[in-house]
C-alpha cells in the first residue's frame, strides 16, 4: 500500500477519532507520524499544525515552515481522511452513550501516554 494511502488512512482514523472523543487531531496524529513513518517529533508537530491551520495554527504552522519542518504533501492527505473521518466519527458519537465514549476516551488516551512513554 502506498504511503499516500497511509497518510489518508492516518486522517481518517484521526477524523473518527476527533468526531466520536473530541480529541484533537495532533494527539493521534502526531505520535502516528513519528512512530509509523519515522518523522522526526518537530517534522510531525510542523505537518500536524498545517494541516490544521486555520485559524489557530497558522502562525504556529509557519514558524514550523520556516524552519522547514512542515510537509504540505503529507498534510494535505491526511487532511482529506480526517475531513472525512471526522464525520464518521461524529455520527458514531451521537449513538453512543456519555460513560462509553467517556471509556473510549479514556483508553484512547491511556495507549497514547503508554506509547509516547516508552518512547526509544
Amino acid at each position: 500500500m502506498p504511503n499516500e494511502l497511509l497518510f489518508v488512512i492516518v486522517g481518517v482514523a484521526a477524523g473518527i477519532l476527533s468526531g466520536l472523543i473530541g480529541i484533537g487531531g495532533g494527539v493521534v496524529i502526531v505520535p502516528l507520524l513519528v512512530f509509523l513513518f519515522g518523522f522526526s517529533q518537530h517534522e510531525a508537530q510542523g505537518t500536524t499544525l498545517a494541516l490544521m491551520v486555520p485559524p489557530i495554527g497558522l502562525p504556529a504552522a509557519w514558524t514550523y515552515y520556516q524552519s522547514g519542518h512542515v510537509n504540505f504533501e503529507v498534510a494535505l492527505l491526511i487532511c482529506v481522511g480526517f475531513f472525512l473521518g471526522g464525520l464518521v466519527g461524529a455520527k458514531l458519537a451521537i449513538g453512543t452513550s456519555n460513560v462509553m465514549l467517556e471509556r473510549i476516551f479514556g483508553v484512547a488516551m491511556l495507549l497514547i501516554s503508554l506509547k509516547m512513554l516508552l518512547a526509544k
